[in-house]
Formats: C-alpha cells, structure tokens, sequence
C-alpha cells in the first residue's frame, strides 16, 4: 500500500531482495523471528547522490567544412576519411615540419609574415567570416589545443605560434590564451598587415 506495507509468502532462510528507484538495494534472509512475530520493518537508504545535468553531444556540425573535419575523433593517425557526396575523395591525416619557416623568421620577420598571410588571402577572408559566427566562437572560446585552428589556417602549431610571436604577442599570451583570443589576435595581425603591404606597394 501507500505506506510500503506488504505481504508475501517465504520461508525461513529465504532471502529477499529489496529494491527502489533512489535508495540502496538490500538483501534480507528470513529468520525465525520473522516467523514469530509476523511482521518485521525493513527500512532501504536513501541514496543522497545529486546529478548535474549532462549534455551528450556526438558532433556538433557548425556547417564550416574546416570546423566540422576536426571534430570527428581521429583514432589512428594515418586513417583515411571519406567526404559522403564525393565520390573517390578523401583525406588522410599528414604531419609536416615548420622548422624551415620557422629559422626564416630568424632572419626575417617582415618575410615569414608575408609566406604566411600572402599566401593564404582565400583562408584568411574565410576565417573573418567564420570569426562572426556565434556558433563558431563558442566553440573555439572552449578550446585551448589549437588543433582546430591549425587545420582553419593550414599550418602546424609551430608555425601558428610563431605567426603570434611575430604580431607582438607575448609568450605568456600565447600559453594561457584561449583558440578564439588566438583567433582574434591573428586576424587583427592579418588587417594590419594588409594596410602595411598597401603602403609599401604605394611606395614602390
């Protein structure tokens, strides 16, 4: 009934097993006394656990093909992925060295820039795009890895750290920031960097 009382057929060194949704499972073995007295209380703990709401997302796809790439869990490094719709077409994973650019800009800062941002106008207007959507931000505001923007600019993380030092952007900065302040940074380099070359071609 309402108030948990209950009867049921048993005989000594039966055991019960007493269950209910928010308390402890226990275990009871009938006894004599049981039998004696005709009835016995049986009481269950409450289990005092408070669950805090969890979101279980598989992908969360942002309609960026660069962004949504990355989100899918990479297990062997030389896995090869297909694009659905593209038919023979896919990519593999690859690792390359920014050793080279990176002694460049030793010598030459003004130059290693201009490798980095001349080159890739097409990558650079596209992240400005993606750098307004909300959907995007809150995504990079999360991460501090870099892989994401490693794979939107198409340099490795040498080279990314090197394109913020080379800004004037200090290595504390670079360690505590987020992707998203990375981001940020890197884009304000790249406008400045455009009014600098447009000077110099004027001056030529």
């Amino acid at each position: 009934n309402s108030k948990g009382e209950f009867k049921i057929t048993a005989q000594v060194n039966d055991t019960l097993h007493f269950s209910y949704l928010g308390f402890k499972s226990i275990k009871v073995r009938v006894t004599n006394d049981w039998l004696k007295f005709g009835s016995s209380n049986i009481e269950l703990t409450e289990l005092a656990l408070a669950l805090e709401e969890v979101v279980v997302n598989q992908l969360k796809l942002t309609g960026y093909l660069e962004v949504d790439i990355k989100q899918v869990p990479a297990i062997n490094d030389n896995y090869r992925y297909s694009i659905s719709g593209l038919p023979n077409a896919g990519y593999e994973a690859s690792k390359t060295s920014g050793l080279t650019k990176v002694i460049g800009s030793i010598f030459n800062p003004a130059d290693f820039l201009h490798r980095m941002f001349g080159k890739k106008p097409n990558e650079l207007r596209k992240l400005r795009k993606m750098k307004e959507d909300d959907e995007i931000r809150n995504l990079l505001a999360s991460r501090f890895d870099r892989e994401m923007l490693t794979v939107l600019l198409q340099v490795d993380r040498v080279d990314l750290d090197e394109i913020v030092s080379q800004c004037n952007y200090s290595k504390g900065f670079i360690r505590s920031a987020n992707d998203l302040q990375i981001l940020d940074a890197i884009s304000e380099c790249y406008e400045e960097y455009k009014l600098l070359s447009r000077g110099r071609s004027k001056r030529l």
